[in-house]
């Protein structure tokens, strides 16, 4: 656990799996909470409500489209009107998953939009508020795909390779006014969407991961907390894995 007591971080696609376990790891630690979904209503109450049982001081739920500019900045306002802006963690993203030959190319755009884009317009929002205040730290999470690949995921990977360059980036841009950013590249986690997959399927993934078992959303939570603490205030710009040892 560690300690966000006084401060306010927005969490998006903060309504299930990892983004959930992320908003609850802040939470345990006393960050007061924004939290982004994009449609489930039900699931974002419960988060909520799980949220300000794990410590949260207050959760305000913010239902919109990260590829929408003023959304993104009208969320970051409601952060900044909680008491400042001090955690921003990118973590909504989607994956239309086709071969590249079949790949349509509004598929491919939306891809863009979301992943890279919504990442784009919230991190701009959050850089005036947390240059006022000379504090941030921006988690962007992106994919072991984004740096190793995948078959019929072009557009996602592309989308998740594109977030190492932009963290980085920003991290440069923003480091003399006391502002971090980082990544963190999650393997396969046990989520909804692998549970679902076929046991071939399922077995075949595990062939690849020398921990030989999938990670926890937990796990990658930990390792995001981490880096948005002042535990990590001389680490900017990096990339952590947290993939079992999928990708080396």
């Amino acid at each position: 656990m560690y300690d966000f007591t006084g401060k306010v971080a927005l969490v998006t696609g903060g309504s299930r799996g990892i983004g959930r376990a992320i908003a609850l790891a802040l939470a345990a630690g006393k960050a007061s909470l924004v939290l982004n979904y994009a449609g489930n209503d039900a699931a974002a109450e419960e988060a909520r409500k799980l949220c300000e049982a794990a410590g949260a001081p207050r959760v305000v739920l913010a239902k919109y489209d990260v590829s929408s500019p003023d959304a993104c900045q009208k969320a970051v306002d409601e952060a900044v009107a909680l008491g400042g802006l001090h955690v921003l963690v990118n973590n909504a993203g989607i994956a239309i998953d086709q071969l590249l030959m079949r790949l349509k190319a509004e598929d491919w755009q939306r891809q863009l939009d979301v992943n890279l884009g919504g990442t784009f317009h919230m991190v701009k929002a959050a850089t005036r508020p947390m240059m006022k205040q000379k504090q941030g730290s921006i988690v962007n999470l992106t994919s072991v795909v984004g740096e190793m690949g995948n078959a019929g995921q072009a557009a996602y990977a592309a989308t998740k390779a594109g977030l190492i360059g932009f963290t980085k980036s920003v991290a440069r841009e923003l480091a003399s006014r006391n502002i971090r950013c980082n990544a963190v590249a999650p393997g396969f986690i046990d989520t909804d969407m692998t549970r679902d997959l076929p046991e071939a399927a399922r077995q075949k993934m595990l062939e690849n991961i020398p921990l030989a078992r999938l990670g926890t959303a937990q796990e990658v939570a930990d390792c995001v907390a981490w880096l948005a603490s002042e535990k990590a205030s001389y680490v900017t710009g990096e990339v952590i894995r947290v993939n079992g040892g999928m990708y080396m």
